[in-house]
C-alpha cells in the first residue's frame, strides 16, 4: 500500500472528507487569516467582527508596554537565539523570567520552554519512568496525554472532576509505584475548575505527587492571577505548576515551576527542552512585561470576571446550554456536529467570531462553540454579542 493512500482516498463520513465538503460549501471554520486585530475585534475578509475566541484574557497583546518590551529586546538581542538553552540559547532575559516566575508562584525554581505543548510533553516524559504511573483527568489537554504517551510509564485516567473515580484509580495503583496526578486548573473546553483541595487530600492519602496545568488559570485565578493553587490556598500542596505564555502573558512559550531539585532534574532530562531552540528574545521580554502588568494592574482581572459573568448570565437567560462553566471560558453546547458548524457560520456572518469544537476535540455528541473573554471587551461589545447570539440561535433552532 502507498503510504499516502490514506491522504487521498477518504471514506464518506471521515472527518477529513467532511472538512472537504465544508470547504466546498463555504462553511469551513478553520485557518481563517486575520487581516487586522485589535484584541477584542478582528478583520477577516474585509469584515470587522467581535472576537470571542481568543485566550488573550487580560488583553495584553496590544498593551504598549508589552509591545515596546518586545521591540527593545529585538534591538538588543536580535530576532532569535539560534540554539538550545544547553548551548548558546540562554539569555539573561531567560534567567530573569524564570526567577521572577518562581517568586510570583511561590516556588523554589522555574524553567521556561519554547511552547506550552513542549512544556507538558517534556516535563511528564522526563518524570514518568517505566515503573511510574501518570493519572490524568479525562478532559486534560492533549499535550498532557501526549506527554504520558511519550513516557515509559503507564497512564491511567479518571472521570472528569470525579473524586470518587480518582480515588478508585489511586487505590488500584501498587504502593511502590511512583504516582503523578495531572489536572488542568481551568479546563480549556468546559471552562470549569479542578477541585484542588479534594485532589490534594487524595494525593496525600495515596502518596502521589500533584501537577497542575495552569495554562488558562495564570492571570485569571488567584491573587494577582497566581493561578488555581493560590485561588484555593493550596500552593504548598501542589508540587508542580505548569503555565503558558500564549494566553494571559500575550507571548509564546511555557514554563514549569516547583522544588529546585525537581526543576534541575527536568532541565537535564526533558528532551523537548534540551533539543529545541530557546524562546526568542521578543517573546521572553513580552512575557516579562506582561508579568509586571499582572502585578501592577490587578483591576484587569476584576474587569475580566465582570465581563465574563455578564456574558455567562446573558447566555443562560437566552436559553443556551453552557454546562458547568464558571470562568472566562464559556462553552455553548450544541451537541450536533453540523448544527454547530451552521451556528458558527451564522454568528460569523452577523459579526461574532468564536471557535467550533468538534469530535475528536470533544467526545461524540458534545460539539460546542467555545467562547472566551478579555478584560478589554466593552459593555457595548458584550451587549451586541448577546443580541447576535439570540438572533443566530433562534434562526438555527438552538433556542
Amino acid at each position: 500500500m502507498d503510504l499516502f493512500e490514506k491522504c487521498l482516498n477518504l471514506e464518506p463520513g471521515h472527518p477529513l472528507s467532511e472538512a472537504r465538503y465544508a470547504i466546498r460549501q463555504g462553511i469551513y471554520p478553520y485557518f481563517l487569516p486575520l487581516e487586522e486585530t485589535e484584541g477584542t475585534e478582528v478583520v477577516i475578509n474585509g469584515r470587522r467582527l467581535i472576537m470571542l475566541g481568543s485566550n488573550n484574557y487580560l488583553g495584553l497583546t496590544t498593551h504598549p508596554k508589552v509591545k515596546e518590551a518586545a521591540i527593545n529586546a529585538i534591538r538588543k538581542y536580535g530576532t532569535s537565539c539560534t540554539g538550545s538553552r544547553f548551548m548558546n540559547g540562554t539569555l539573561a532575559l531567560h534567567r530573569e523570567l524564570e526567577e521572577r516566575l518562581a517568586e510570583f508562584l511561590h516556588k523554589e525554581a522555574c524553567i521556561v520552554f519554547s511552547t506550552g505543548y513542549q512544556t507538558n510533553v517534556g516535563t511528564i516524559s522526563a518524570l514518568i519512568g517505566k515503573d511510574d504511573i501518570a493519572i490524568t483527568d479525562k478532559e486534560d489537554h492533549a499535550s498532557i496525554i501526549d506527554g504520558c504517551k511519550m513516557s515509559y510509564g503507564k497512564m491511567l485516567r479518571f472521570k472528569h472532576n470525579d473524586m470518587e473515580d480518582l480515588e478508585n484509580v489511586l487505590r488500584s495503583c501498587p504502593d511502590d509505584a511512583g504516582k503523578l496526578v495531572i489536572v488542568d486548573g481551568i479546563f480549556s473546553m468546559a471552562g470549569d475548575i479542578a477541585p484542588l483541595p479534594e485532589i490534594v487530600k487524595l494525593c496525600k492519602k495515596y502518596s502521589a505527587r500533584l501537577m497542575v496545568d495552569d495554562a488558562h488559570s495564570i492571570g485569571v485565578l488567584g491573587e494577582q492571577g497566581r493561578g488555581t493553587a493560590n485561588y484555593f490556598g493550596v500552593e504548598d500542596d501542589v508540587d508542580i505548576i505548569m503555565g503558558t505564555f500564549s494566553k494571559s502573558f500575550a507571548s509564546l512559550g511555557g514554563f514549569i515551576a516547583g522544588d529546585e531539585e525537581v526543576i534541575f532534574y527536568i532541565k537535564h532530562n526533558a528532551r523537548s527542552f534540551i533539543f529545541s531552540a530557546s524562546m526568542s528574545p521578543a517573546n521572553t521580554a513580552a512575557a516579562l512585561a506582561a508579568l509586571e502588568i499582572m502585578q501592577e494592574e490587578p483591576e484587569r482581572i476584576e474587569r475580566l470576571w465582570k465581563i465574563s459573568n455578564k456574558m455567562r448570565e446573558g447566555l443562560k437567560s437566552l436559553g443556551f446550554d453552557i454546562g458547568n462553566s464558571c470562568t472566562p471560558i464559556i462553552p455553548v453546547y450544541i451537541r450536533d456536529r453540523w448544527k454547530t458548524i451552521y451556528m458558527w457560520k451564522e454568528l460569523f456572518d452577523l459579526g461574532v467570531y468564536c471557535n467550533p469544537v468538534l469530535p475528536p476535540g470533544v467526545p461524540p455528541n458534545q460539539s460546542l462553540l467555545r467562547t472566551s473573554y478579555m478584560a478589554t471587551h466593552t459593555e457595548d461589545q458584550i451587549d451586541r454579542a448577546l443580541e447576535i447570539f439570540e438572533k443566530a440561535g433562534k434562526k438555527i433552532g438552538i433556542i
